[in-house]
């Protein structure tokens, strides 16, 4: 009786079991491995977001000081023909290289192919002109060479004071609308890493020889 109720039954074997366990296993140890590949690449990739923002923020420069300008006359009708600002690192981070550009035919800007790292570029409200000539003067704690690390001011200087010395020129040269009282105008300062520094400005409505920008 027993044989009769058992004979159409059947049942997994051993080896069918196994071998459906080895499958899960199997398959866990794919998405397990997916998983943890895409993770490692996940962190890897915002790592790297971590280091380029960091080296961003590290050589990125802060205007320490007053902006003075230089007026080619003292009158209500004269120009801008300088400006000289202070700069430093901010956070005491990497060194900025500030070599100087060569000069351009007193036309106030840099020569083509200058070895200048830093550029500097001018906007008001009539004109955008790019890649100004500026001089840098080392204030202070220095190390003889033209990178701007920890601890130290480079004073840069837009324009010749004699737009004669070395066919420099200076903003007279380099505006094609000159920079007279009551303007607004902007510098920008780009170095080869990190965020552009923005200087805005107003002139005053007299044009002195020397005038500190607020």
């Amino acid at each position: 009786m027993l044989k009769k109720f058992l004979r159409h039954e059947k049942g997994i074997t051993g080896l069918e079991t196994a071998i459906i366990l080895i499958a899960f296993v199997v398959v866990a140890a794919v998405f397990a491995y997916t998983a943890l590949s895409a993770g490692l690449f996940a962190t890897q990739k915002s790592q790297e977001a971590v280091y380029s923002g960091l080296r961003e923020a590290q050589s990125t420069l802060e205007l320490k000081g007053s902006v003075i300008a230089t007026g080619n006359e003292s009158s209500a009708t004269g120009s801008i023909k300088q400006v000289t600002f202070t700069v430093a690192n901010v956070l005491g981070g990497e060194a900025v290289d500030f070599t100087p550009p060569d000069a351009d035919n007193l036309t106030g800007k840099a020569l083509a192919g200058s070895p200048n790292k830093v550029v500097i570029n001018y906007i008001d409200q009539y004109q955008k002109v790019n890649d100004l000539y500026w001089t840098v003067t080392k204030l202070g704690n220095d190390n003889s060479n033209y990178l701007l690390e920890t601890n130290e001011k480079f004073q840069v200087t837009i324009g010749s004071t004699n737009s004669t010395i070395s066919g420099a020129g200076n903003l007279v040269n380099a505006l094609g609308t000159a920079l007279t009282v009551n303007k607004t105008f902007t510098l920008q300062v780009v170095t080869p890493a990190g965020a552009v520094l923005t200087i805005e400005r107003t002139t005053p409505a007299y044009i002195n020889t020397i005038m500190d920008l607020r």
